[in-house]
């Protein structure tokens, strides 16, 4: 028989191992957080680029080193690459929160569903960066070259930082959705499993007992 000495008692959840500084499952929990940041972050450069492929320029005629003019001021082009932004970063929130939700969150809880929605900042951030650049270092060489009537492309910019804000919403919106729909799932089924049972009967013996007597 084993000395009491001996017995390892198997650490439960929230508990910490010996000589261990961490509770269990805190790695996992660090792996799945920094694993949601990076992806996300990533699926920021893709959307960068992608906005600098898709949304439109307005076009600027040079008028003199340093110097350009907007060939057609009533142009809509501003507002159009705003919109492409707003859509790109809302679907990346989109795919970012359902990767999120699958891959991390039902696995590890509010601090996986706390990444996806604080990550998708950083990834907007990453997208305007990426889109912002695109065609700057051609733009600034025109104008300071300075030969009059070349046209040139206007790089991409956004006229607020509001559509920073979509991409963690929509994040938000897509992982809390499917956890909402979930727990309302198991709950319909937990309801249904308890209804299966029925009403308990009565026993036998108290329907064959006689009258006293």
């Amino acid at each position: 028989m084993a000395e009491p000495s001996q017995l390892e008692i198997s650490p439960g959840p929230g508990r910490r191992r010996p000589g261990s500084g961490l509770p269990l499952g805190v790695p996992a929990v660090v792996v799945a957080v920094a694993a949601v940041l990076v992806g996300t972050a990533l699926l920021g450069v893709a959307a960068g680029f992608a906005w600098a492929a898709a949304a439109p320029r307005a076009l600027a005629v040079v008028a003199g080193r340093g110097s350009a003019d907007a060939v057609n001021p009533e142009t809509n082009a501003f507002i159009a690459a705003a919109g492409w932004f707003t859509l790109l970063t809302a679907v990346g929130g989109i795919v970012s929160g359902l990767l999120g939700y699958v891959l991390t969150v039902r696995r590890h809880g509010p601090f996986a569903m706390a990444a996806v929605v604080v990550g998708g900042l950083p990834a907007a951030l990453i997208a305007m960066w990426i889109g912002q650049q695109s065609g700057t270092a051609g733009f600034n060489h025109a104008l300071q070259v300075g030969r009059p009537g070349v046209l040139v492309q206007v790089p991409l910019s956004l006229g607020g930082i509001g559509a920073l804000a979509f991409w963690s919403l929509f994040a938000g919106l897509t992982a809390g959705g499917i956890e909402a729909v979930s727990q309302l799932r198991m709950r319909q089924a937990a309801r249904a499993r308890m209804n299966s049972y029925g009403p308990p009967g009565p026993s036998p013996a108290a329907g064959t007992q006689g009258p006293a007597g």
